[in-house]
């Protein structure tokens, strides 16, 4: 008899990944496994393995853990936005498509739910299909190939291979322009408008974009698309990379320096968004609310604020939900019975 069961989807919302809890042993782990990856550190490894456990692993984490721990709540920040974002998407894409027997996960490239973990979980129960959903609106080799690495390690070991379907990057999507540029109306309808609207973005280094990744003009294009959907003049907003690493030139311009050139000019006031994280982290709640608060107040800048990541917003969902539909409509048209 043939079976007329629902085809199974999983569809796996995926981040880049945080410590298991905010504690030097803990945070040392998760770094030792971010900053081991080749696509993050193109170093040889031989020679940056010396120097990440030498020189790095000993100390930074004392540090980072610090960092952490004055944003951590009951779970890392990032985690606790990722389990969200997963239970809004299963409510509203299982109630539209009866059809499959669909199933929404979590997992991190670095870090647990990790995404290795997560594919050897659905090789357990074979999936007919499964849609990989990189969070990150602008694809980099640093952040987004990673994951296509897992998949590309996870194919060989399967022997009834699912369907895959992977969405590559959102950046200049109309719906998460406008959501981008509605949480900006949302912050100011309270806070009022700053004299200066930065859009930094999390940085690479300058030969990994000579070497042909997209990322840093990607974010480019959001930011110019988030300005023209706020109608901004161009002495109203900047884009600028942050997070650098290391001592090799990374892409420009850095947002601590246009902090300080900001504050040595006297604007009076600046509001700062992130528009390439889908999720609230430490770099968006402790670098650039936090540090980069007290740079530009240490150098007699005005008022500075941070707009909140888009997070579980009801249009920032929206968007999640129509990418993903796309696939399902696909998907309706080989799979279901």
């Amino acid at each position: 008899m043939f079976s007329t069961a629902k085809p199974k989807v999983s569809i796996i919302l995926a981040n880049l990944g945080t410590p298991d809890e905010p504690t030097v042993p803990a945070v040392r782990r998760f770094l030792k496994q971010f900053l081991s990856d080749q696509r993050v550190i193109e170093i040889p490894k031989p020679i940056w393995q010396i120097i990440l456990r030498l020189f790095i692993l000993p100390f930074r984490p004392k540090r980072v853990s610090h960092a952490y721990a004055q944003v951590w709540q009951q779970d890392s920040p990032m985690r606790e936005i990722l389990l969200q974002q997963v239970e809004a998407v299963k409510a509203q894409l299982a109630a539209r498509y009866p059809q499959f027997e669909l199933n929404v996960v979590p997992a991190m490239t670095y870090g647990n739910p990790n995404i290795q973990d997560v594919l050897h979980q659905l090789s357990a129960q074979p999936q007919d299909h499964i849609i990989l959903f990189p969070l990150f609106p602008q694809y980099s080799a640093t952040s987004t190939a990673p994951l296509y690495d897992a998949i590309a390690n996870w194919i060989p070991k399967q022997r009834n291979l699912p369907g895959i379907s992977m969405i590559r990057d959102y950046y200049q999507h109309p719906l998460f322009i406008r959501s981008l540029a509605q949480s900006v109306r949302d912050y100011q309808a309270v806070h009022g408008q700053a004299e200066k609207l930065l859009m930094s973005f999390h940085g690479i280094p300058q030969p990994y974009a000579d070497k042909g990744d997209p990322y840093a003009d990607r974010c480019r294009i959001t930011g110019h698309l988030v300005a023209q959907e706020l109608g901004l003049t161009e002495d109203q907003y900047a884009i600028s990379f942050q997070s650098r690493f290391g001592k090799q030139e990374w892409v420009k311009p850095y947002t601590d320096v246009l902090i300080e050139e900001w504050a040595r000019q006297g604007v009076k006031s600046v509001q700062v968004m992130s528009p390439a994280f889908s999720a609230d982290c430490l770099e968006t709640l402790e670098e650039l609310a936090i540090q980069n608060a007290e740079l530009f107040s240490s150098l007699g800048g005005g008022q500075y604020s941070y707009i909140p990541a888009l997070n579980n917003r009801e249009d920032h969902l929206q968007l999640l939900n129509t990418l993903l539909e796309a696939n399902l409509e696909a998907l309706t048209q080989t799979l279901a019975h």
